[in-house]
């Protein structure tokens, strides 16, 4: 159950790095001026968000495969990879409709003092309007971040052996599915715990008076 744990915060840890980087330029693309990249932004969205991750954990680890080579396939630990991959570009979709949200929340004021000091639409962006929205969408971000850890359970269906598929297969060869199963619970349990504790404490030193609070 340790190995499952352990298997777990790694699949989720590095899950989330990729989907919170990809969601924030994916967001930022949707909320920019220029349309070409307005209509990225926008259909990797709703391609990625539409589709049920586990129908895209099959499809990463049964489709691409073939038509990528056979190499891909004599690949150690293949599923692992899928599934950090699948469930990171997966929770990108929804980390940048937080972002698009929390960028359209910064007051235009603010936009157009930060052009009228000379800044070119990458500087407004990176010097104001981000470092600003980003606060706002801790809270949905929170929940973004415990999800990734849940959402991580379908690997198993990839042959990940994290902790619900490590309970599965200590059910399997001991049948003692009770313990199992209640060891996967507080391991979930302890995880989501641990993890809103760390972002209140984030929230907490981030907050912007009257725009957050819980």
């Amino acid at each position: 159950m340790l190995r499952g744990i352990l298997l777990t915060l790694q699949i989720g840890i590095i899950s989330w790095i990729i989907a919170l980087f990809a969601g924030i330029l994916i967001g930022t693309f949707r909320t920019f001026p220029w349309r070409p990249l307005r209509v990225v932004g926008t259909a990797y969205v709703e391609i990625f968000r539409n589709i049920p991750l586990l129908v895209q954990l099959f499809f990463w680890y049964y489709a691409i495969p073939p038509l990528v080579g056979q190499w891909l396939n004599r690949m150690h630990n293949l599923g692992y990879y899928c599934a950090i991959f699948g469930l990171g570009i997966y929770t990108a979709s929804r980390v940048a409709e937080h972002v698009r949200s929390g960028l359209n929340t910064v007051p235009t004021g603010q936009r157009f003092a930060g052009l009228s000091t000379g800044l070119s639409q990458l500087q407004l962006y990176r010097h104001v309007i981000i470092p600003y929205a980003i606060r706002v969408m801790i809270p949905p971000l929170t929940t973004e971040f415990l999800t990734v850890f849940k959402n991580s359970a379908l690997a198993m269906t990839i042959g990940v052996l994290e902790l619900t598929g490590m309970a599965d297969r200590i059910n399997a060869r001991t049948w003692h599915g009770l313990e199992s199963t209640t060891g996967a619970i507080a391991g979930y349990l302890i995880i989501g715990l641990s993890i809103i504790t760390l972002m209140s404490l984030v929230e907490s030193k981030l907050r912007i008076p009257g725009l957050i609070k819980r």
